[in-house]
């Protein structure tokens, strides 16, 4: 299946898209538009949201924290780690 946003984010666009899910309330609510940004994970900080895959899986969620040698450790706003990654694509950069 192809992925859109990863595509788009690769050839260094920024673009609003949106998705379903309440695992980021109340940052970003389901379906809320959101702006999204090409990134690294080097870039990105502590308390960023990011498009990134984790174990096989894309989400947009919450960097909890950084190593150099792991990564970002992604969660989503209820308190669930999805585990470390440097798969970091994108970062909202706008809550619309």
């Amino acid at each position: 299946m192809r992925n859109f946003k990863l595509e788009r984010l690769e050839r260094g666009e920024t673009f609003v898209t949106r998705e379903k899910g309440n695992s980021m309330l109340p940052l970003i609510a389901s379906n809320q538009k959101h702006r999204l940004a090409p990134t690294t994970w080097e870039e990105v900080e502590v308390g960023d949201i990011v498009y990134c895959k984790v174990a096989g899986n894309f989400y947009t969620h919450l960097v909890k924290a950084k190593d150099p040698k792991k990564g970002c450790q992604i969660a989503n706003n209820k308190g669930r780690i999805n585990g470390w990654t440097k798969r970091v694509y994108g970062k909202v950069i706008e809550i619309l």
